[in-house]
């Protein structure tokens, strides 16, 4: 064979081995890229699960199993019958007491108060928000009673509304009779409840104020150019555009009325008079504390933790009515 003939041949032979090198490498390669791409997916779909883990590990051991644990205590005896089942006889008798009875028509006030304790700081949010006059001392003095302890709390408005406190002096002086405002059953409630919304109101309205950070500024512009009143602005532009922060507030308010009422109760009135101001975490403690109940004490907290849960899941019910009009 001529000398010459062969250099394509070693060139096309030198060739096809560098091609097919090329192919087996770029298989392999492109055999690779779906191991390290499964492993990388797999990772990400167990992510989520590690970084909850923890979370739900603590909620798990710190609260939902102590919570089981109380409902199957609630279903024992007291005393003698201490470890024995005793079906509903708990239930049976924490309905049949007057003080739990008072207890939840005591709720069912706070249900009814519920929008006073939201509208209070809606409105100074408001007015912080529109720059109405005096806006500027409610920004400087709105979230002050919020820093205080309601132990300290309950013992001011014990000097304030005392049978001879100032209150009562200010009264006399326009010629009002003395009122026993703790010490009446049909006030006392009313006073507890409005010292609590004083005390907390400040944190409701950081919760507004962050809800009017996100309104659209743009609406009230046009609102004040159509000549739109403040009531007009308010019902037709603020209330509708922060909805959800309204609901937030309306559930968190009325979570910490249910739950957070014991320092002012304890300090101001301790139940009374006649057991008038009766709550049910009040009546826990007082059954579990003082009374040596802690099965009749377990009963009671279910029944809170029920009436916490239909306040949760209305609020859940609420969002997702919202998204959907949204």
């Amino acid at each position: 064979m001529p000398i010459g003939n062969t250099q394509p041949s070693v060139r096309s032979a030198q060739a096809g081995r560098a091609g097919g090198a090329a192919v087996t490498s770029s298989a392999h390669r492109k055999g690779a890229r779906p191991r390290r791409a499964g492993g990388g997916l797999r990772a990400e779909r167990y992510a989520p699960y590690i970084l909850v883990a923890p979370a739900v590990l603590i909620i798990v051991v710190l609260r939902l199993y102590p919570l089981l644990l109380g409902v199957n205590f609630s279903f024992t005896g007291d005393g003698e019958q201490n470890g024995t089942a005793v079906g509903f006889g708990n239930y049976r008798e924490l309905f049949a007491d007057p003080l739990f009875q008072t207890a939840l028509r005591n709720v069912g006030l706070l249900v009814l108060l519920l929008p006073v304790a939201v509208a209070i700081p809606g409105l100074l949010a408001t007015f912080i928000y529109l720059r109405v006059p005096g806006h500027r001392f409610y920004r400087s003095v709105y979230f002050f009673p919020a820093v205080l302890s309601p132990v300290i709390v309950g013992a001011i408005f014990n000097m304030l509304l005392a049978f001879d406190g100032p209150l009562n002096a200010v009264l006399g002086s326009v010629g009002v009779g003395p009122v026993d405002w703790l010490g009446d059953p049909d006030l006392a409630m009313y006073m507890v409840v409005g010292v609590h919304i004083w005390a907390t109101f400040g944190m409701a309205l950081v919760v507004f104020l962050a809800g009017f950070a996100t309104l659209d500024a743009a609406l009230l512009d046009a609102a004040r150019v159509d000549g739109a009143t403040l009531r007009q602005v308010v019902w037709h532009v603020i209330i509708p555009a922060l909805s959800r922060t309204i609901q937030f507030v309306f559930v968190t308010t009325m979570i910490g009325m249910l739950t957070s009422m014991f320092g002012l109760l304890y300090i101001m009135t301790s139940g009374g008079p006649e057991g008038s101001t009766y709550l049910p975490e009040f009546y826990i403690w007082k059954q579990q504390g003082q009374m040596n109940r802690p099965a009749l004490a377990s009963a009671a907290s279910t029944i809170l933790f029920m009436i916490m849960l239909v306040v949760g899941l209305l609020q859940i019910k609420l969002l997702e009515r919202s998204g959907k009009e949204d």
